[in-house]
C-alpha cells in the first residue's frame, strides 16, 4: 500500500489530493493560492490534507505539482526579462511567428553563425559578438536564450553560444534545440525565450515548494506536470519550465479520465484565470501538432491539444461602453476579486467603497484597488514604474489614488504583467456572492462594488442595471455566453467536416446561434454538442448546469470535479520523447544529425539504427533519472521518398522514441 499526494495550484485555489495505491481518494482540501509565494498555499493545502487525512507524512510515497503559473503568465504577459542570442538569422526573421511580441523590447542579438540543412557550417561563429553583448546585459535580465539556424541538424553553435552565456553571465541558458528537434528556427526561438523568461518563475515555485514540503516531514521525490499530461522530474522542470505550459490543464484532462472513465466527451475546466477545453477521443486526449498555444504565443512545446481561453471565476467584468445596446465582457484579464480583498483588508475597501457610493456621479475608477506583490524584482524598471511602485506602497490603495495622469495607465500594465501589482475589481466570483452561491469571502463588499458598476452609463443613457442583483445575473449568464461559445469552437476545431470557416465564425453564426435558441419559424433549426461535457473546477457545480442546458448535451460534474487537476497531478506516467532525423545530402550518403555532430554513412538501415540506438539510449536514460519504473520504449519511424525514373528515392526519416512508466514510488 502506498499513499500518493498530487498538488494544484490555480489562479485562486491550491488543491491537495491524497490517493491510495492511486485508486482511491482518501482526502483532499484547499488553500487560497498565495501570488506572492505560492509555496504558501501549497504548505497550507497539504498541511490540511494531512490533518484531515491522518495519514503520517513519512507515508507519503510521491508527491506530484501541477501548475497554472506558466500558462497564466504567458496569458497575462508576465515573466522575467530575457536576452536573446539569434544566430544565423536576418533581422526581418524577427517578424517571423511572432517572435518580436514574445521579445517585447528585451534585448537581442543577431549574429554571424548557424548551419545549413545538412548541418554543415554556413558561417563562423561571432563569439566576439555573443560576448559584448552578454557584458552589457548580463546584469539586466534574468535569463538567455539562443536560437542558431539549422540547430536541429547541428546544434555546435547553441551549444558554444550557451557556454559562453554560461561563463560571462552565470545566468539560466535556454537552446532551442534542446527544446525542439523539429525545423523552424523562428519558433524554436520564440520558445526558447519564453523557456527563458519562465525559468526563474518556475524554479522558484519548484524549489519553495520542495522546501516546504519537507518542512511538513515529506521527503518523497516530487514530480511536475508536463503540458502533455506526462509527468517530470523537479529538477527537468526546473531547467525547461516551458514544458509545464498547460501542465494545469493536461493534468485535468488526465483526471476527468480517471475520475469518469469518459471515453469520448469534451472536458472544460473552469479556474479562476482561464478556461481549459479539450477533446477526450478513445479515453485520451489528443497532442497538438502545430505546438501548445497559449494566449498569442504558439510553441514547439508538445501538449494537449487544449484551446484555453481567458475566462474564469476572477475573471475581469468589463462595461461595453459603445453602441446603444452595451453590455458585459469578460477577460481575458484576471483580478483579485472585491470580495477576496475585503477579507484580507475590510476597513480600507469598505471605507473606499461606501465614500464612492456616496458620491453623485460615479467615478472611472469605482470599485478598483490596486496592491503590490513583495519580494519581487525590480529589474528592468523604468523610472515612471518605479515612481508608481513607491506610490502603491505595501498596502491596499483605492486605484483613483494612484492613478493621477493618463499616462500612469501604462506604468501599471507594465507593472501587472512583471507580476509586481495586482489590480482588484468585479468578477463573476463577486457576481457570485451577491447571488449566495459563493460565501466565501466579503459578499458586502462584492454587494457594494456591483452597485458601483451597476450606475455606470450605456451607450444609451440608461445606467447598466437597477441593482446589484440584476448585474450579478448578467455577468453569470455573460460567463454562460462566453463558456458556451468556447465549446462550440473546440468542438469545430475539432470536426472531421470542414464547414468552410474557422471555428470562432462558425461558432458565432447566425443560424448557429438561432439553433441553439431552438428557432421556429419557415424554417425549423436545432443546433447543439453532439457529446458530453465533463465540467471540472471549482466554481463548476455553480456555472455549468446552465452551460450544458444551452448546448443541449449532458453535463458530467463528478465528485472531486473541484482537485480534478490535483488528481491528474499524481496518476499521469514518467513520458520523455527523444526525436531525431537522417537526411541524405548525395547519392548513396545518408546523414544521421546528432548531438553531437553530424555522421555519414553509406547504408541506410545502418544510418537509421545508429539514430534508433542513439534515442533509445538518451529517453530510456532519462525516464529512469526522472524516476519511472518499468520502463517501456515505443518507436515511431517517418520515412519519407520520392519517386525518381521508377525507384523510390530516400528523402528523409524523423524517428521518435517515447520511453515511459509509472513513477517509481516505495511499498510496504
Amino acid at each position: 500500500m502506498a499513499y500518493v499526494l498530487g498538488v494544484d495550484t490555480g489562479g485562486t485555489y491550491t488543491d491537495a489530493v491524497l490517493l491510495k495505491d492511486e485508486t482511491e481518494v482518501v482526502a483532499s482540501a484547499k488553500a487560497l493560492t498565495t501570488r506572492e509565494d505560492l509555496a504558501i498555499g501549497i504548505g497550507k493545502a497539504v498541511k490540511a490534507v494531512l490533518e484531515t487525512s491522518g495519514i503520517g507524512p513519512e507515508e507519503i510515497a510521491l508527491a506530484s505539482l501541477s501548475t497554472t503559473l506558466a500558462t497564466n503568465a504567458l496569458v497575462e504577459g508576465q515573466g522575467g526579462r530575457a536576452g536573446l542570442i539569434y544566430i544565423g538569422f536576418r533581422p526581418r526573421d524577427l517578424d517571423a511567428h511572432g517572435l518580436s511580441d514574445a521579445l517585447k523590447g528585451d534585448p537581442h542579438l543577431i549574429c554571424a553563425g548557424g548551419h545549413d540543412h545538412a548541418g554543415m557550417e554556413a558561417q563562423p561563429l561571432d563569439e566576439d559578438a555573443i560576448t559584448d553583448f552578454l557584458q552589457a546585459h548580463k546584469d539586466g535580465v534574468s535569463g538567455f536564450a539562443v536560437a542558431a539556424q539549422f540547430a536541429t541538424r547541428n546544434p555546435a553553435h547553441e551549444v558554444r553560444a550557451a557556454s559562453l552565456v554560461a561563463a560571462v553571465t552565470g545566468c539560466p541558458v535556454s537552446a532551442s534545440h534542446q527544446l525542439s528537434a523539429r525545423l523552424n528556427g523562428p519558433k524554436r526561438a520564440v520558445t526558447a525565450v519564453l523557456n527563458a523568461r519562465l525559468i526563474g518563475m518556475i524554479g522558484q515555485l519548484i524549489g519553495r515548494a520542495e522546501h516546504v514540503l519537507q518542512d511538513l516531514g515529506i521527503v518523497a521525490p516530487m514530480m511536475v506536470v508536463r503540458g502533455d499530461g506526462a509527468l517530470m522530474s523537479s529538477t527537468q522542470a526546473r531547467s525547461r519550465p516551458i514544458e509545464t505550459i498547460l501542465s494545469g490543464p493536461a493534468a485535468s484532462i488526465v483526471g476527468a479520465r480517471w475520475l469518469t472513465g469518459a471515453q469520448h466527451a469534451l472536458v472544460s475546466d473552469i479556474g479562476g484565470t482561464t478556461t481549459d477545453i479539450a477533446l477526450l477521443r478513445d479515453g485520451k486526449p489528443a497532442i497538438d501538432p502545430g505546438g501548445a498555444q497559449v494566449g498569442p504565443h504558439r510553441t514547439m512545446v508538445e501538449a494537449v491539444a487544449m484551446r484555453t481561453t481567458g475566462l474564469g471565476g476572477d475573471s475581469e467584468v468589463q462595461v461595453i461602453g459603445e453602441g446603444l445596446r452595451g453590455g458585459l465582457r469578460l477577460g481575458p484579464r484576471r483580478l483579485l476579486p472585491v470580495s477576496l480583498l475585503a477579507a484580507h483588508a475590510p476597513k480600507v475597501v469598505h471605507d473606499a467603497l461606501d465614500a464612492q457610493l456616496r458620491a453623485a456621479v460615479p467615478g472611472e475608477h469605482d470599485g478598483r484597488f490596486v496592491r503590490a506583490i513583495c519580494g519581487r524584482s525590480r529589474e528592468g524598471l523604468g523610472p515612471r514604474d518605479v515612481a508608481l511602485l513607491d506610490r502603491i506602497g505595501e498596502v491596499v490603495c483605492p486605484l483613483a489614488d494612484v492613478i493621477r495622469v493618463r499616462i500612469d495607465f501604462g506604468a501599471l500594465s507594465r507593472l501587472v504583467e512583471r507580476g509586481l501589482v495586482q489590480i482588484s475589481g468585479v468578477t463573476p466570483s463577486d457576481a457570485s456572492h451577491v447571488l449566495g452561491t459563493l460565501a466565501a469571502w466579503d459578499a458586502s463588499a462584492a454587494t457594494k462594488a456591483l452597485l458601483l458598476m451597476a450606475r455606470k452609463r450605456q451607450g444609451s443613457g440608461e445606467v447598466l442595471a437597477a441593482s446589484a442583483d440584476a448585474l450579478a445575473r448578467m455577468i453569470v449568464d455573460q460567463l454562460t455566453d462566453q463558456t458556451v461559445s468556447a465549446l462550440l469552437e473546440a468542438a469545430f476545431a475539432e470536426e472531421d467536416a470542414d464547414f468552410g470557416d474557422a471555428p470562432r465564425a462558425l461558432a458565432h453564426h447566425a443560424l448557429m446561434q438561432a439553433g441553439l435558441r431552438g428557432h421556429r419559424g419557415l424554417v425549423r433549426l436545432n443546433t447543439g454538442l453532439n457529446l458530453p461535457v465533463v465540467g471540472l473546477g471549482a466554481s463548476a457545480l455553480n456555472y455549468y448546469p446552465a452551460v450544458g442546458a444551452s448546448v443541449g448535451t449532458e453535463m458530467i460534474l463528478p465528485s472531486h470535479a473541484d482537485v480534478a487537476n490535483a488528481i491528474g497531478a499524481v496518476v499521469g506516467r514518467v513520458t520523455l520523447r527523444r526525436s531525431g532525423s537522417v537526411t541524405a545530402p548525395g547519392d548513396g550518403r545518408f546523414r544521421v544529425h546528432l548531438e553531437e555532430g553530424p555522421v555519414d554513412l553509406s547504408d541506410q538501415d545502418a544510418a537509421l539504427s545508429l539514430l534508433e540506438t542513439t534515442l533509445r539510449r538518451e529517453a530510456g536514460a532519462q525516464a529512469q533519472a526522472a524516476g519511472a519504473d518499468d520502463v517501456q520504449i515505443n518507436v515511431t519511424r517517418d520515412i519519407r521518398v520520392a519517386g525518381v525514373e521508377a525507384r523510390e528515392v530516400f528523402i528523409e526519416a524523423i524517428l521518435t522514441v517515447e520511453a515511459s512508466g509509472r513513477p517509481r514510488v516505495a511499498r510496504d
